[in-house]
């Protein structure tokens, strides 16, 4: 079914693109060969349009990856790996969230040409910086809210050495009794104290779970003093504020389509007709795919290493930042440009 699933809309994609025209700027220059003969060289060996690719990218493109990688995707990991909810209410949840906010991706396109593009794009990465933290709390709080109470009443501590930072994993990997632990704490939707270990001794990481305490790493013991403890395996359906918890997913995914409506019109709006394809493509690839991209692997790796499960939100926001000031600063507003041939 996903094989047919995907013939079908690779189909319909392929007829789209066939029935698309050129813009009549750029069908104009190419009736008067002008189209550019080194795009490459004309895009990022000359400064002034580089720069603006550079821009477009810390500035616009960065913020607006991981604000929609963090809405749709890292929400759901945070869900099904770290709040413990079953697949199929989760995806039941993102589906939902998608289905009210697609409508909105037109509206802020169509608010941006009213408006602005920049204000829109640089109002979401900023809604993003101020209430991440909040929101995600507060899924934990509607989600699972015994993994909240367990939290409060026994809280973890951790000592070890010879921890490392794992982004990408492999056969090269090399995991030590700390990074088990840490690893196995992180997937059970865990916060932990962690702190550094004394040398010497036969065990490398020493973990307190209230009053009980584990030396070296046994996953079969630390789920049994877990149990224990009162950490649920699982987060209880019946427990679940099913309305708030998608009113949270829904403000996350409006967040995406305020970053995301009008960024197209925004970087063709940047860059001149004859050299546009070549330098928007970096910069949207490398901002979604490298930044956004990356979301997932380094905000699970941060969590493992701080102990914290919301740590990993900083590499959003952080990013978001970057965008919000460089892109305040720097780019220009681009609505009431008139579309460039040259550079």
């Amino acid at each position: 079914i996903p094989f047919a699933v995907s013939i079908i809309l690779l189909a319909f994609s392929v007829y789209i693109r066939l029935k698309l025209e050129e813009s009549p700027v750029f069908l104009k220059i190419k009736s008067e060969g002008k189209i550019s003969k080194a795009p490459l060289t004309e895009s990022f060996a000359r400064w002034g349009n580089a720069k603006i690719v550079l821009l477009a990218l810390l500035g616009a493109t960065a913020g607006q990856g991981v604000v929609w990688y963090t809405g749709q995707f890292y929400a759901l990991f945070f869900l099904t790996i770290t709040l413990k909810l079953d697949f199929k209410s989760a995806y039941t949840l993102i589906a939902i969230s998608l289905v009210i906010g697609t409508p909105f991706f037109i509206f802020f396109g169509w608010l941006s040409d009213k408006i602005g593009r920049k204000k829109i794009i640089m109002a979401g990465c900023l809604l993003a910086i101020c209430t991440y933290f909040p929101l995600f709390k507060a899924l934990t709080h509607y989600v699972n809210p015994q993994l909240e109470a367990a939290t409060a009443k026994t809280p973890i501590t951790m000592a070890a050495r010879d921890c490392n930072f794992h982004i990408f994993v492999g056969p090269w990997s090399k995991f030590t009794d700390c990074d088990k632990a840490k690893d196995f704490l992180t997937k059970q939707g865990i916060s932990f104290t962690s702190t550094d270990l004394a040398t010497g001794g036969a065990d490398s990481v020493v973990t307190k779970i209230g009053d009980v305490e584990l030396k070296g790493f046994d996953a079969k013991t630390y789920a049994e003093a877990l149990k224990a403890a009162g950490y649920p395996p699982t987060a209880d359906k019946s427990q679940v504020d099913w309305v708030m918890t998608e009113l949270i997913i829904v403000i996350m995914v409006l967040y995406v389509t305020m970053v995301y409506g009008p960024i197209a019109a925004f970087l063709v709006e940047l860059f001149p007709a004859r050299i546009r394809y070549t330098s928007m493509s970096l910069p949207y690839h490398i901002g979604n795919g490298w930044f956004g991209g990356m979301l997932p692997l380094l905000a699970t790796a941060m969590v493992a290493a701080s102990g914290d499960i919301y740590y990993g939100l900083w590499y959003p926001i952080v990013v978001a930042a970057m965008t919000l000031v460089l892109g305040t600063l720097f780019l220009k507003e681009t609505k009431n440009e008139k579309v460039r041939v040259d550079l």
